[in-house]
Parts: structure tokens; sequence; C-alpha cells
């Protein structure tokens, strides 16, 4: 919608600033276009490499993709704060990108993954087909979901204030526990002395899902970074609550912890940690 002069329509709220309500809407095309053309581009190459196991890699860097491309979006329509803008596409960027590095990495020199094969066994008709629609084209409509915070927060006016700067402080420590966890779990997987053990040591023995709650506070630092105009919050507060409950009750926490439940000691390590937000483990 426009205004008399063919001007983008805004609403205001708070403080006399105004969001560009018709921009945004623009812009969720333009993040859609983003995501799927880093869906497609990933699914191109599994087929060349013949594992599927890569769309995982994609996630991150789709993100990071989204991220420019509203930031693109919001410059072009000389809507937003350039700081404000910055800081969001950097933050998400950072997160989205060395999570790619590390699936990258950790992934290197392994064949399907078990999840994938379980899945396309069951396909009816094309397996291809089949792994397009429900693995490539579905992660791509949740980075588009998920991603609604930062492609609000570059379309917002006016500087970074408290809501922001708490938001990029709740971000920080959602890296530190991703970031660091994958690291100590990575070096005791490394270690031959360890095959067969469980890891609960460092931040695996604070919440068995370090990386999971990582990821939690990195969302919802996110969405503080679009909260400081409380319409705006309320549109995009869907983000934040999807990826929480897709880390506790939908494919992050629950399905692993299935699969861990009948390795030896897990249910000690269970009962003594905590299985999401962080605390000192229990004695005895």
């Amino acid at each position: 919608m426009t205004g008399p002069a063919g001007t983008a329509l805004t609403v205001t709220a708070g403080g006399g600033d105004s969001f560009p309500w018709s921009v945004f809407g623009q812009g969720l095309a333009v993040a859609a276009g983003a995501a799927l053309l880093v869906m497609l581009a990933t699914f191109a190459v599994a087929l060349r490499l013949g594992v599927h196991r890569v769309v995982d890699v994609a996630w991150g860097a789709a993100f990071a993709a989204v991220a420019l491309a509203a930031w693109a979006h919001a410059a072009g329509r000389d809507e937003g704060d350039g700081v404000r803008q910055a800081l969001v596409a950097a933050l998400t960027c950072v997160w989205g990108l060395r999570l790619a590095v590390h699936i990258a990495r950790r992934g290197r020199g392994h064949g399907e993954d078990p999840r994938y094969a379980k899945l396309l066994a069951k396909a009816p008709g094309s397996p291809a087909l089949y792994a397009l629609r429900k693995v490539y084209l579905l992660q791509g409509a949740l980075v588009w979901l998920i991603s609604l915070p930062v492609q609000a927060a570059m379309l917002l006016p006016g500087r970074p204030g408290p809501v922001a700067w708490a938001g990029t402080a709740v971000w920080a420590l959602g890296l530190f526990f991703e970031a660091v966890g994958d690291h100590q779990l990575a070096r005791f997987k490394a270690d031959p002395a360890h095959r067969g053990r469980l890891m609960d040591r460092g931040l695996w023995s604070w919440t068995r899902h370090p990386n999971y709650f990582g990821d939690f506070c990195v969302w919802w630092g996110l969405f503080l970074c679009a909260s400081e105009q409380v319409p705006v919050a309320a549109a995009v507060l869907v983000s934040p609550v999807v990826m929480s409950l897709l880390l506790t009750v939908g494919s992050g926490k629950r399905l692993l912890e299935q699969h861990m439940a009948e390795r030896p000691g897990y249910p000690e390590y269970a009962a003594r940690t905590s299985g999401f937000f962080p605390r000192p483990p229990r004695r005895g």
C-alpha cells in the first residue's frame, strides 16, 4: 500500500518513529527468494555428491543470505538505520557461517546422514523430488519464518537502544555456549581414549545440550534487536517461539535424547545434568 504521493505506508509506534510495513511486506518476498536460492543450489550439490546431509551446512548459510538480502532491500529503499543493519547482519552472519563451517567439518568423509536415509527409504516415487519437498523446501520455509526478526530489524528507524544491546548480549551468550560446546565435544570425540564414552565435561556437565541452548539464546537475542517497537515485536515473536519449539520438542533435543537413551551411563548423566537451561550438575 502507498500514501497520497506514492510513498510507502508507515505506522507510527513508540516515540514518534514509524515502521514501513509495506516495505517489510515486500521484503518478505526478497527473503523467501534468498532462502530458496540457497536451498535449490544445495539440492543441486547434493544430487551431484549423492548425499543430502549437505543441507545441514546450508541451514546456517541460508540465514546469512537472508540477512544480507534483507539489508540490501532496506538500503535500496532508504529505510532503517545503518548501525542496526550492520549489527544485525553481523550477528546473523557470524552465527550462521560458524555453524555452516562446523557442520561441514564434522560431516567431512562421512556418508549419508541416517535421518535422511530413513526418510528417503519411504519416498513414494522419485527420492530426489521427495527430498526436495520434505527437506530442502521445508527447511527454506523455516529459514524464512525464523528470520523474521532479522528482516524487521533492517527496517527499524533509529539507533539501537537498550533492548537491542541487551539482545546482543543474549546473542553473545548463545554463541559462547554453542561454539564452545561444539569445540569441547569435537576435542572429546577426537581422543581415541574416549571412544564409547559420554561427553559429560565442561559445558556438557551444566546442560546436556549446550549447542541447542546456544541457538535458543541467539534467536531470542536477535528477536530483542527487532523489539524496540511493540507492534514489530508482536509481529515477529513467532520466530523465537518456533525456534524454541524446534530445539526442545521438535527435531532437536527430543530426537537426540531418544537416540542416546540406550547408551550405557546415559540415565545417570541425565539425572545429574540439566536437560536444557544450564545449572551446576547435581551431586550424588
